[in-house]
């Protein structure tokens, strides 16, 4: 459902901002990570690294993340969505993008979250959100990441209210989608 949402989210920003639909390309292919020569020269098994070095180009590790926005066929932005996030996912988001940066440095990183379970204010649904220290102190070791983390409905994921039980859903503003797609359409703005 999140990346259902994301999607139109997307497109909505971009027609917000007057972008042309032939311009934008949204999917979730994967992206070929190279192995990096240097690991491959440090091996010390001669015949291990020269069985690399010879079939070279098939050493790639495939990578994506849940919504790749591409714009003139260019990645421009990478957003991961989930339902509830929490710090141990947080580290796996913070290495994708760390690794797909290495081949698009110039991409901007987003988690859409419909809750969150990364303490702090994140699911206070503010004006400013001041995050929490764990997850902070783990973005700081991903400077180039600059991961901008959305929080969709109000209030700490609680494992024992699941929010696709009816007795504990919780609202979807208006107010909030508003938000993710003003906030997205100001990064879209750089590619008209």
């Amino acid at each position: 459902m999140q990346e259902y949402i994301t999607e139109e989210i997307i497109k909505i920003a971009w027609e917000s901002i007057e972008g042309e639909d032939s311009r934008i390309t949204v999917n979730s292919g994967k992206q070929h990570i190279p192995i990096q020569k240097g690991y491959v020269m440090q091996i010390e098994d001669k015949e291990v690294k020269q069985y690399i070095l010879s079939n070279i180009s098939d050493y790639f590790f495939g990578l994506s993340v849940d919504k790749q926005i591409f714009i003139d066929n260019k990645f421009a932005i990478g957003i991961e969505c989930k339902a509830y996030t929490e710090n141990a996912m947080i580290k796996r988001i913070l290495v994708d993008f760390s690794l797909l940066k290495t081949i698009f440095p110039n991409i901007s990183c987003y988690l859409f979250q419909l809750e969150s379970q990364l303490g702090g204010d994140y699911c206070d649904l503010r004006e400013i959100t001041f995050g929490s220290k764990s997850t902070h102190t783990l973005m700081s070791y991903f400077p180039e990441v600059k991961l901008k983390i959305f929080t969709f409905l109000k209030g700490e994921r609680k494992v024992d209210e699941p929010i696709h039980k009816q007795e504990y859903f919780k609202p979807l503003e208006k107010i909030r989608v508003e938000k993710a797609i003003s906030l997205l359409a100001t990064d879209l703005q750089n590619f008209l």
